[in-house]
């Protein structure tokens, strides 16, 4: 059964989350732990947190006992609340709250690329805390209409952003429960959600039905890894024109939006820098973003990780682009991602955005391995019924020979992280090369 949080409720008890941590002895800046599924009482625990000034550190609760326990000693939180907020819920008193919240979460990076970083911004000045609530309340037109309908677990940052903004301005939250097809479509079709964040995985599970009702929503925003061509375009038929949104950020920060008609004019483009944002490129195609001062953060007990990542006022987090005259953003993939082939460098997105764009080929996923000859040679999974052989004639005809896949293996499914993200660094092992 779907949970509705209505924004007055959340905030009686976003008041009595506040008192009980108060009185458990936390001031602004503390850290508060928390490992749970999706609740109301998740979203009240947190934002009772984030208005009084103490930092949530959010957990996916289906971490292995090891890794959290880990992650639990780097954040030296000064209580966890563990799998169950709702017990910091049981108490009359309540506690006066900010009018935004004064820090933002502490969520631990998805670890695609090595080792989990906190990524930590303290707590905000007045000026800077109510400008970031707005920053996000305005971006997405959140009001007291809205109906935000949460697909993916709140223990990521995406999920929790949009779900926070929303009872911030005064919205619902309908909580379905974990993602299942089935589900998330009767909850689509009859609860008359106004708002939804998703990732493509999801736009491909409900795309795949017929008894699903867009007509209620005046957003979608997708994002967290790259959609298809020609998966986007079917969401965009499918949907009340205008309503699709994508945008490009990670755990760190956020970079830009992309409407609809932005994407139609720049097929495969990730839109324009966010306001008060401005990307550009480094000599090695790496993207760098300037960010606001409410934007900034630096990652957890790891200084020179922080280093590597500032210039000042601009940021990276390790993707590769380019940036056109009009500002338009495209996406090439990671640093860590790229494949050089006898001295080429070749980026994973071009090769999977030809792949992808064959008929018979639902995903693909593209990496590098070890070649005695050319250092690394590509080779590619994909999902879908396409032949090997036709494939790789399709690949001929529109690749340069550095960039065509060696080999093609139908796979069933890709490897990939709890947020949807195609883990290609353990295709070699998926594949046995």
């Amino acid at each position: 059964m779907t949970a509705v949080v209505r924004a007055a409720d959340s905030e009686r008890d976003q008041r009595r989350a506040a008192a009980a941590l108060r009185a458990a002895g936390l001031r602004r800046g503390d850290r508060l732990l928390v490992s749970a599924a999706s609740s109301p009482a998740l979203l009240a625990v947190v934002l009772g947190a984030l208005r009084t000034g103490i930092v949530p550190v959010v957990l996916d609760p289906a971490l292995p006992a090891a890794e959290r326990a880990a992650l639990a000693d780097d954040a030296d939180a000064a209580l966890d609340a563990g799998p169950a907020p709702e017990r910091l819920l049981t108490g009359d008193d309540e506690a006066d709250l900010a009018d935004v919240p004064l820090a933002r979460p502490m969520h631990y990076t998805s670890g695609t690329t090595g080792r989990r970083k906190g990524v930590w911004s303290g707590v905000l000045d007045d000026g800077d805390a109510r400008a970031l609530a707005a920053e996000e309340i305005d971006l997405w037109g959140f009001t007291a209409a809205d109906r935000h309908l949460v697909l993916s677990p709140l223990h990521h940052s995406a999920p929790l952003r949009f779900a926070v903004h929303t009872l911030l301005a005064g919205g619902e939250v309908l909580l379905p429960g974990p993602f299942d097809a089935a589900r998330a479509a009767a909850a689509v079709s009859t609860l008359a959600p106004t708002t939804t964040f998703c990732v493509p995985t999801h736009l491909r599970r409900l795309l795949a039905r017929d008894d699903v009702d867009w007509s209620s929503l005046r957003v979608l925003a997708h994002a967290g890894a790259p959609c298809p061509e020609p998966l986007k375009r079917a969401v965009l038929d499918a949907l009340p024109a205008g309503s699709v949104w994508e945008f490009y950020g990670s755990t760190e920060a956020q970079f830009t939006v992309c409407s609809a008609d932005d994407w139609l004019a720049h097929p495969g483009s990730v839109g324009r820098a966010r306001p008060g944002r401005r990307l550009e490129t480094d000599a090695r195609g790496q993207l760098w973003c300037a960010v606001p001062r409410w934007a900034r953060f630096e990652y957890w007990r790891a200084p020179e990780k922080t280093a590597a990542a500032w210039r000042g006022d601009r940021v990276t987090v390790g993707d590769l682009g380019r940036v056109d005259a009009d500002g338009t953003v495209w996406l090439d993939g990671r640093r860590e991602d790229l494949v050089i082939s006898g001295g080429v460098n070749v980026y994973p997105a071009e090769v999977e955005a030809v792949l992808d764009a064959h008929p018979d080929v639902v995903e693909s996923a593209v990496v590098g391995v070890p070649d005695e000859e050319w250092g690394q040679r590509v080779i590619a999974a994909y999902v879908g019924t396409a032949d090997p052989a036709a494939l790789g004639a399709w690949a001929r005809e529109r690749l340069s020979p550095a960039k065509r896949p060696k080999s093609l293996h139908p796979v069933g499914e890709l490897p990939r992280t709890s947020t949807g993200k195609v883990r290609r660094l353990d295709l070699p092992g998926v594949l046995g090369l």
